[in-house]
């Protein structure tokens, strides 16, 4: 009896977070979709040419950023395996560009999500991309000085063309929603089930120190590990819950999709990067370090602005 209360709370809280989710998802995707028909992310492409060359890049991986920007991951894969066969990328190269596509993707839904959250959209969507953009300029004068991973690239996989039509796209989108709402329900199970054997108190205790440095609160601490795993629409989704209900302050919660903005899905995500040719020292390694260098900083930062200024530019009116 114990157990299916359980079950059903969590399936209760489960519809609740997804619902909110797909309120901010689907609008978007649809106009992301209108966006890429009328042709507007081959222009932003077009624009982002010049700004390739400050990382090292050629020109045509404009056109793979400004489509994981706005899209996802997976749509700047597919553009990657067009426009890189006659490219003659380094692995050096496509380790850089892999990293940056890792930190700033899908922005258009990610940073709604954290607006949902109480961050403010603009703010977010800033420090991912502001944030890519140091973390490729740093990590190709890395490379170039030290004269690493100069080898041509060969990558380990191609991904399938995507159904150009509408019935495809719609049907790709279904299924990603209800991969979404199966996630966070089995997370939220996972979630009382380690609450229960501790494990959640044990992982705070031993991170304490570090979270604590990073601005990153005891009770927001769990939520930032499963979306460091698993991804910041999981993670996110989480913490919406968790602000909403009080637990979480504006600066945590900040502080927390700062961090997983910049260093989300550590499994999936930088595994994908694997297959086109990143390297784990760029995609995994300085991700990481990365991610936890900007966090100390912001935290800092948010501490030492007058709370009006704070309010006005980092967080968000209407969550």
């Amino acid at each position: 009896m114990m157990l299916f209360k359980a079950f059903a709370d969590c399936l209760r809280q489960a519809v609740r977070t997804s619902l909110t989710l797909f309120r901010i998802i689907v609008p978007i995707a649809i106009g992301v979709r209108l966006l890429e028909l009328a042709g507007v992310i081959g222009l932003l492409g077009e624009l982002l040419a010049p700004v390739m060359a400050m990382v090292g890049l050629p020109g045509s991986m404009g056109l793979v950023w400004a489509t994981t920007l706005v899209t996802n991951i997976y749509g700047g894969m597919v553009v990657f395996a067009g426009v890189a066969p006659g490219a003659g990328l380094t692995v050096a190269q496509v380790t850089v560009l892999a990293t940056m596509m890792l930190i700033a993707h899908a922005i258009p839904v990610e940073a709604s999500i954290a607006r949902k959250a109480g961050t403010s959209f603009r703010a977010m969507a800033a420090l991912r991309v502001l944030g890519a953009l140091a973390a490729g300029a740093l990590l190709h004068l890395g490379y170039a000085l030290t004269g690493t991973l100069q080898q041509p690239n060969a990558a380990l996989w191609t991904p399938a063309p995507r159904d150009p039509s509408w019935l495809g796209w719609g049907t790709g989108e279904l299924r990603n929603l209800a991969y979404i709402f199966l996630i966070i329900l089995a997370l939220l199970l996972l979630m009382r089930i380690l609450e229960r054997l501790g494990v959640i108190n044990f992982l705070t205790r031993l991170l304490q120190p570090a979270l604590r440095l990073l601005g990153i609160s005891d009770r927001a601490a769990p939520l930032a590990i499963i979306g460091m795993t698993l991804g910041l629409t999981y993670g996110g989704g989480l913490i919406i819950q968790e602000a909403r209900a009080g637990h979480l302050s504006r600066q945590d919660v900040f502080c927390a999709l700062a961090l997983l903005g910049i260093c989300h899905s550590f499994i999936e995500d930088t595994l994908l990067m694997v297959v086109i040719g990143g390297h784990l020292s760029g995609t995994l390694l300085w991700r990481t370090l990365f991610a936890l260098l900007v966090t100390f900083l912001v935290a800092r930062l948010l501490r030492r602005l007058p709370p009006p200024l704070a309010e006005r530019w980092f967080f968000s009116k209407h969550s």
